[in-house]
Formats: structure tokens, C-alpha cells, sequence
């Protein structure tokens, strides 16, 4: 998540006050997406949820990798 100006490829979406901008081809393979604020006594910041498959991951002994 970053501050940006909208360009013709992106979709464009205003929700409680904030706009969100999201480049459209990504926009199709993720969506929904849903971004929270989230202000706990660990910290505050937004949680953003999605489709988007995670890739797979490894550790150090994994040999596939």
C-alpha cells in the first residue's frame, strides 16, 4: 500500500472517507479485496485481505526450492 495518483489503468474506489487506487488487470485477479484499520494495543495499521493466491514457501532445508 502506497500513495499514488490515479492513472487510466487503474480502478478507482472511495470508502469511509479514503480513495483507493488499484491497477485494473490486478484489481481482476485479486478481488474482493477488503482493507481494514486496525488499532490494537500492538500497534495500528490497515489489514488488507484478498483472492490472491500466496506462492508457496520454504525453509532453509526444503530442496524444491
Amino acid at each position: 500500500m502506497a500513495l499514488d495518483e490515479s492513472r487510466e489503468n487503474d480502478e478507482v474506489f472511495d470508502d469511509r472517507g479514503l480513495t483507493y487506487i488499484i491497477e485494473k488487470e490486478l484489481y481482476e485477479r485479486v478481488r474482493p479485496i477488503k482493507v481494514d484499520y486496525v488499532n490494537t494495543h500492538m500497534g495500528s495499521g490497515f489489514n488488507i485481505a484478498s483472492n490472491m493466491q500466496q506462492e508457496a514457501s520454504c525453509g532453509s532445508s526444503c530442496s524444491s526450492c
